[in-house]
This record gives structure tokens, C-alpha cells and sequence, in this order.
């Protein structure tokens, strides 16, 4: 029901006319008292789709709205005497509510008087004391028969029983009470009958008419020459309402001519109300009148006194005091709310109606006109619908991420003196709307993994908040897929809907993916969800997984053959171990040293060249031929290595090179009978290329001169095959970028065409 209050306030469709209607007191509960949807011209189901109801002025609501038929009913009987006393018309204030748009129908059902009280008088028994030398026509005061019906059901005449020596007359005074006098018909005489006895009664003017009986019984004085006189007949008087107790309302006099005690006057209150009597008190001997209670003009405006003087003799008179209530400003403003939404949504639209609330205030005149205003600077104001009936609506677009709830204080102001007020605060609590997106803490988060790290391995957590609530407020995390056709990093990581955490799906090769980037969205469980992009960028860490690799010696040759003559210096270059190692950074930085040789002093080995040169000049006495292990190390923990074996001979002349390795002195030292045996194959096999060249050469210069193009298209001469500096890339390996070669250390490489193993290698510097 509160939300469905949260509609845009329309004006136009408040209406300001009042609908009257009227139902007799003490009806039963669902008696019918008017169809309020035929008087709107609405049908039962347009009520009930607009959800109509009673908003009563009071705190008890008296009667009730049947949806579905549009009657208005009561609800709760009413006794017309306990709501409103005396006061005519009787009326039960309501408004009828409707939504969807909103309108507000005022109206007014008016209780009709029953007659169900009779009348009744506060004494049961009336004693009279008249003189004997009372004159017929002599009108005598009774006390008045209390009926709180009011119109014709309330007292209308008194009579009295048969009676030779009275009648009674039925007077009306100005609040339209009636009152009896009591009119004498005859003298009387004390010493004939002392007392007479009659009875009195009082009928109102119902149908059936109620009545209330009461004993008058006369008591005949003797002779008391002279009766008191009033000094005025009438007294008028005002009195503040706010007068405290025994506050004197004014003094009556009278005087009587007679002496000792027949001229002795005492005061009283005559019997006319039972109000009166609880209200004021009259001093026996002055005749000043109090108040016994302090007065309220909300209550009753004007009084009636009447006073009797009765002296000492027993005779009396009768005079009046009117007594007007003035008005004074004790009654502050009461703020009535009619109609609540303690729950707004934060995308309501200006304008919408939060509450509807009357303002009254029981005083009169300017104490009783009101106006109010909202305490504070908040986004809501109030729209006045009628002369006491306002609208409380937002002025302004809400956010409840800004504050989430407001409480609205509205305060009620007169305009007497001095000016009384009243205040009403009310809680209205902010739905969320989904109206913000999640923001990530970072736009691009970095994370690092290890190369070969197992699969589940956490990377890190992502973080993105959303200030909406609930639900709206929940985020969940996901990978943003790439297009069709792209490398799908996203296969690499997983990321945790709920938490944001960061894991690996299986191990990476740092050789292969070194990084990689992947968007990751951030979105809301609102409806419909709202979502933020950021960037995950993944940086693998090499580790060092990989061995050096050697390109020169080449792995699969069991060793490479060098020459090198008997007059080389120290420091001669015999050769270049080359190698390089597929990892990154330190794992990748080589080191090269001799680990094990024919002669260990002889040679020496760059520590990051891998230049083998020769430690001292070559001598005699050294062996012809010399063998080299190369160990060749990276800097990776633990350390990873390869070896490369070079075989050196050592040689007078490059011409005689193999005659010399042949018939050396020194070949007695301890030769490998399995080398001499493959290096004598390789001589004999060269021999007969050699000749079967030679032979060949002759057979293609004869036919070269009858077919010299095809010749030469068929047999190309034998090229040297050189290996530059390109040529060294292999399995994505850049040597000349990334390798660990530097560029003033490259060398040329050149061997004979389609050689398995090469009797003749010659290393050429390619300086720069």
C-alpha cells in the first residue's frame, strides 16, 4: 500500500466541494448511508482498481467504503450525544481517497438526532416556599428537566398534575432551553392548608415522546410584606476561557425593604442545569459569583445563570446572568497525517505525494487560522489542497546513495497571541534503483605468474564496488570472450563470480607467451544489470626451464675438426663456441670455460665470447692433436649447461695439413687408432672424388660445345652454402635481436656443399 501511494501529484484533480450526507444515530453496524461511487461517477471495479478508501478526520473511523460496491456503510455505531453533546449540526468529517491519478473527495456525514433520552430532572422532589399574601398571577422559578436529544426529540413543554391553586408555563430562553414557571391561580391561606403537593413533568417532542416526572411540593409562609429586588434583572458578563478557578465572574445584588430577618437575603444557583452547577458557585451573603472550574470556548460559547434572592421571610426573585466565553489562544495546531508512504523510491519524479495531512486548530478567529511549513532544508515541500488539508511531495529528483533516509519535520503555526505550534516528523526511508554501475578500484590490474605453474594457482583479486543496495549492489565478475578467431587468452585465467579472484587454468611456456591481456566485467544483480570494463593484463615470469643450445659445434657432430698452425702466437683465435638459450634475463646469460683439454695451458675460452684462442705460442713439443671440452653455463638458479667438444691439430702448413697429421713425429703419442682409421677413409674417399672430377670435367667440356645452355642448366657449378647472420633463427629465436650473440663477435661460416662432416672449416670475423 505505500508504494502504491508514490504517485506524481495532479492539482487539477484535487476537489475542494464537500459531499453531505446524514444517517440517524445508534445505527447498526453496516446500516447504508450513501453510494459514494454513483455521487463520483465511478464504477465498483474503477474504485476498486484506483484502491479507494476513507481517510477519516478523527482517530476512530466511524465508517467504511466497500470497494467493490462503492456503498459507504457504518462501521461502528454512533451515539450522537457522546460525539457532539449539544452542539448541532453533528457531523463526522472524511476524505475519500483515490489513486492512480490522485484525488481527494471531502465529505460529511451529519447524525441525525433519535429519541433515545428522556427527559429527567436533577431533583426528584421541588420544595416551594410562598407567603400566604402572595398574589394570584405570582410566577414562581422551578428547576429546570435536563434532555440531551436536541431539536424536536429534546424537552418541549412541562405540565403538571391537577392542581386548584396552580399552572405552569413553559418558557424559552435564548440558547432555545426551556424552563417552567410555576403561575398561581389563588391566594392561599397557611391556616386552611399549610402545604400543597403536586406533581410536575416534563415531555419532549419525539415520536413516541419521552417524559421525566418530579414532586413539587408548596410550602405556605406566612405574611412577608415585601419580596427581594434584583438590582438588574439581567447580567452580561465576559470571561477569558483561560481564567483560572475561583475567578470572580461578576456579583449580583439585591435588596429587600423589609426588616430584621424577612429582609436578610441569601444567594443561590437556581436548579436550571446541571452544567451551571458544575461550572459556577455563588457566595450566599455578597452574591459574587465564581468559577469552580476553568471555562473552554471550545467546548460552549455561552452560559445561562439564573439567581434566586431569597430573604429570611422565604420569599425569593429571579434574575439572569449571561456569561460569554472569550476566545484566547490555548490550543495549538494538531498535524493529522491521513495518508503515508514511508518508503519512496529514489526515482520518484518531483512532485510525488509522500503524505497527506490535515492541519486544525480548535480556536476561533485569527488563533484558529493556521499555515504551515516544512523545518530545514530538504528536497520535499508542501502543496495546499484545501483550506486545512495539504499535500507533503517531493520538490526535487532523490538519491539515496546520498542519504538514505530523511526525516521530515512539518510544523503547524497560528496566527494568535501569541502564536502557538505544532510539530509532525515523519521517517520516509529511499528505495534503491539500480542507478549505478560498479567501479573497478583500478582500471587495468597487473598480476604476474610464473612460467609452468600449476593450474588453480591464485594471481590476485579484482575489486569493484557499486554504492546501490541489495541486490543492485551485488557484483559479480566474468571474462569479457574475444571475437572469433583471436587468440583466446581468456583460456589462460579464470575469474571467481563472486569474489573476484584471479586463477591460472594450466601452466604457460614463458618462451611462448610472455604476456597477455583480458577484459573483465563488473556487473550488478539489478534489473536490468549495470556493468563496468576494466583490463587484466598477465605477465608470465621466466624461469629457467631451458638449456643452453649450441649452434656451433653442431650437437649431433661428435667433434669439430680445427687447424691451427705450429707458429701461432698466444692468443690466436681457434675457434668460436656459439650458443644461445631460449629464456629471458639472467636465465639467458651465458658463460663459457674450458672444462677439460688435451693440454689445459694451451688454450683459454672467452667467459661471454666463447673465443677459443690459443693461452701461449704453439711449440714443437706440443701434441699434434689437441681436444677441447667447452662447458657453456647460464646464470639461471639452479643453473642449467651444455658442452661442446672441439678437436684442434696443429699443423706446419694448411697445404700439408693431412700429410702432416699422417707422418707426424708426434703421432706416436698415443694416437686413437679409430681417428687415424676415419681420417684415412676420408683420404682415400677424396682421392677418388678428385679423379672422378677430374674425369667428369673432360666428358663436360666435349659436350659443352654442343649443348653449353642445357649443360650449365642442369650441372651448376658447386657453390659454397654460407650461413648469415639471418640464418641462425630457428624455433622463433631471434639470434640476431634477442640472441645472446653480440653483433662484434659474429663470424661466416662456410662448408663445402652437401658435406656431412668437413675435412676444411674456415671461421671468417664479419666485422662491422
Amino acid at each position: 500500500r505505500g508504494v502504491a501511494l508514490i504517485l506524481v501529484l495532479c492539482l487539477s484533480g484535487m476537489r475542494a466541494e464537500t459531499a453531505r450526507y446524514s444517517v440517524p444515530e445508534e445505527a447498526e453496524r453496516g446500516s447504508f448511508v450513501a453510494n459514494i461511487a454513483k455521487d463520483l461517477g465511478l464504477t465498483g471495479e474503477e474504485l476498486l482498481a484506483r484502491q479507494a478508501r476513507l481517510v477519516p478526520e478523527g482517530e476512530k473511523q466511524y465508517l467504511e467504503l466497500n470497494q467493490h460496491t462503492g456503498d459507504l456503510v457504518v462501521r461502528e455505531q454512533m451515539d450522537r450525544e457522546e460525539l457532539c453533546g449539544q452542539n448541532e449540526p453533528c457531523l463526522v468529517s472524511f476524505e475519500v481517497l483515490l489513486e492512480s491519478p490522485l484525488q481527494s473527495f471531502r465529505a460529511e456525514v451529519r447524525l441525525t438526532d433519535i429519541n433515545d433520552n428522556s427527559p429527567a430532572f436533577l431533583n426528584k422532589e421541588i420544595v416551594l416556599k410562598i407567603p400566604e399574601s402572595a398574589m394570584p398571577g405570582t410566577r414562581f422559578l422551578l428547576e429546570s428537566a435536563y434532555d440531551p436529544d436536541v431539536g424536536n426529540n429534546s424537552l418541549q413543554h412541562y405540565s403538571i398534575s391537577s392542581s386548584e391553586y396552580f399552572h405552569v408555563y413553559t418558557q424559552q430562553r435564548n440558547d432555545g432551553g426551556r424552563y417552567a414557571e410555576l403561575v398561581l391561580d389563588r391566594a392561599l391561606d397557611r391556616e386552611q392548608q399549610a402545604e400543597v403537593a403536586f406533581s410536575i413533568t416534563a415531555v419532549d417532542g419525539g415520536t413516541p415522546p419521552r417524559s421525566g416526572t418530579a414532586l413539587i411540593r408548596v410550602v405556605v409562609l406566612d405574611i412577608n410584606d415585601n419580596i427581594p429586588v434584583f438590582t438588574q434583572t439581567l447580567y452580561k458578563v465576559s470571561v477569558m476561557e483561560n481564567s483560572s478557578q475561583d475567578t470572580i465572574v461578576t456579583v449580583v445584588s439585591a435588596s429587600d425593604l423589609d426588616a430584621g430577618t424577612n429582609g436578610e437575603i441569601v444567594y443561590s444557583i437556581f436548579q436550571n442545569s446541571e452544567e451551571n452547577l458544575q461550572t459556577f458557585k455563588i457566595n450566599s451573603e455578597t452574591g459574587q459569583i465564581r468559577l469552580k472550574k476553568p471555562l473552554d470556548f471550545e467546548e460552549k460559547k455561552t452560559y445561562e445563570i439564573d439567581v434566586q434572592a431569597t430573604d429570611g421571610g422565604g420569599l425569593s426573585t429571579h434574575c439572569k446572568v449571561e456569561v460569554q466565553v472569550k476566545d484566547v489562544n490555548d490550543n495549538a495546531p494538531e498535524v493529522i497525517i491521513t495518508s503515508l508512504t514511508s518508503t519512496l523510491s529514489e526515482a520518484a519524479p518531483p512532485n510525488t505525494v509522500v503524505a497527506l495531512f490535515n492541519v486544525r486548530d480548535r480556536d476561533s478567529g485569527d488563533n484558529g487560522r493556521t499555515t504551515c511549513e516544512l523545518t530545514g532544508e530538504q528536497p520535499f515541500r508542501i502543496t495546499l489542497l484545501t483550506a486545512d488539508s495539504y499535500a507533503l511531495v517531493t520538490a526535487e529528483t532523490l538519491d539515496r546513495e546520498q542519504v538514505e533516509e530523511y526525516s521530515v519535520t512539518m510544523r503547524a503555526r497560528d496566527e494568535g497571541s501569541p502564536a502557538l505550534s505544532a510539530s509532525k516528523t515523519l521517517l520516509v526511508r529511499l528505495l534503491d534503483v539500480n542507478d549505478n554501475a560498479p567501479t573497478f578500484t583500478q582500471a587495468i590490474y597487473t598480476m604476474a605468474l610464473s612460467e609452468n605453474e600449476p593450474a588453480g594457482r591464485t594471481l590476485g583479486c579484482l575489486s569493484a564496488t557499486d554504492p546501490d543496495a541489495g541486490e543492485n549492489g551485488r557484483v559479480r565478475y566474468a571474462l569479457v570472450l574475444p571475437p572469433i578467431g583471436i587468440l583466446a587468452a581468456a583460456s589462460f585465467v579464470s575469474v571467481d563470480a563472486e569474489s573476484g579472484t584471479v586463477r591460472s587454468l594450466r601452466p604457460l611456456d614463458y618462451e611462448k607467451v610472455r604476456a597477455f591481456e583480458v577484459t573483465v566485467r563488473a556487473a550488478d544483480c539489478g534489473s536490468p544489470p549495470l556493468s563496468a570494463q576494466a583490463v587484466l593484463r598477465v605477465m608470465v615470469r621466466d624461469e629457467n626451464d631451458n638449456a643452453p643450445v649450441l649452434l656451433h659445434p653442431a650437437p649431433d657432430s661428435s667433434a669439430a675438426g680445427e687447424l691451427v698452425p705450429r707458429w701461432a702466437p698466444s692468443g690466436y683465435l681457434v675457434a668460436k663456441v656459439v650458443a644461445v638459450d631460449a629464456d629471458a634475463g639472467q636465465n639467458a646469460w651465458l658463460s663459457y670455460e674450458l672444462a677439460k683439454a688435451t693440454e689445459p695451458a694451451l688454450f683459454r675460452v672467452g667467459l661471454h665470447s666463447g673465443e677459443v684462442r690459443t693461452a701461449r705460442a704453439v711449440t714443437e713439443r706440443d701434441a699434434a692433436r689437441q681436444r677441447l671440452l667447452v662447458l657453456v653455463r647460464d646464470r639461471g638458479q639452479p643453473p642449467r649447461s651444455a658442452t661442446a667438444t672441439l678437436a684442434v691439430a696443429l699443423v706446419d702448413d694448411f697445404s700439408n695439413a693431412f700429410h702432416q697429421l699422417g707422418h707426424d713425429p708426434a703421432s706416436g703419442q698415443q694416437p686413437q687408432v679409430a681417428e687415424e682409421e676415419l681420417l684415412t677413409t676420408y683420404l682415400i674417399a677424396s682421392l677418388c672424388c678428385v679423379s672422378s672430377l677430374f674425369l667428369l670435367s673432360i666428358l663436360v667440356l666435349t659436350a659443352s660445345t654442343l649443348c653449353k645452355a642445357r649443360v650449365r642448366a642442369e650441372l651448376p657449378p658447386p657453390s659454397p652454402s654460407c650461413y648469415a647472420d639471418g640464418d641462425f633463427a630457428s624455433d622463433r629465436v631471434g639470434v640476431g635481436s634477442t640472441g645472446t650473440l653480440s653483433p662484434a663477435y659474429r663470424y661466416e661460416m662456410c662448408l663445402t656443399s652437401g658435406s656431412g662432416r668437413s675435412e676444411f672449416q674456415f671461421l671468417r670475423p664479419i666485422l662491422p
